[in-house]
């Protein structure tokens, strides 16, 4: 079995999937958007709108998210508001700019899957999809 290669092979492919989004909202005119922003972008798209979450979710300090949103709130992506259900809390959404920004993204990436599911052959695409929402179990093992 080839395991070595697993971590190498998904996050090459998530670079492929990134890299081709980024070109094609740069070719629409978009400003460039870094890893972290972009992926702040796909939490908040996913309904996952407070900074501690995101933080959580990524696997990163929220530290590092609050810089990420700073930046994304510099450039007119996302507002940050205090949570109407727990004022201890922030919440971040799309601007106006940051939803129509979101708009060409999704459509980038549905050009990127149909490529890939011309590359991969229908079947495969399915079956890569598939695996890849499939429960995968706890990550960490518990000893007795």
């Amino acid at each position: 079995m080839r395991t070595n290669q697993l971590i190498i092979a998904l996050f090459q492919r998530f670079c492929w999937l990134d890299e081709g989004l980024q070109s094609r909202l740069h070719d629409r005119g978009w400003p460039d958007v870094s890893r972290p922003q972009s992926m702040v972008m796909t939490n908040i798209v996913s309904g996952i709108v407070r900074p501690s979450d995101i933080a959580r979710n990524l696997g990163v300090s929220r530290q590092a998210i609050h810089s990420t949103i700073n930046q994304m709130v510099t450039l007119g992506m996302v507002e940050l508001a205090p949570d109407p259900d727990d004022r201890r809390h922030m919440i971040v959404s799309l601007t106006e700019t940051g939803a129509r920004m979101r708009q060409d993204a999704q459509r980038a990436m549905d050009a990127l899957s149909d490529q890939l599911a011309k590359q991969l052959g229908h079947e495969r695409f399915e079956a890569l999809l598939a695996t890849l929402e499939a429960d995968w179990g706890d990550n960490i093992e518990r000893k007795p």
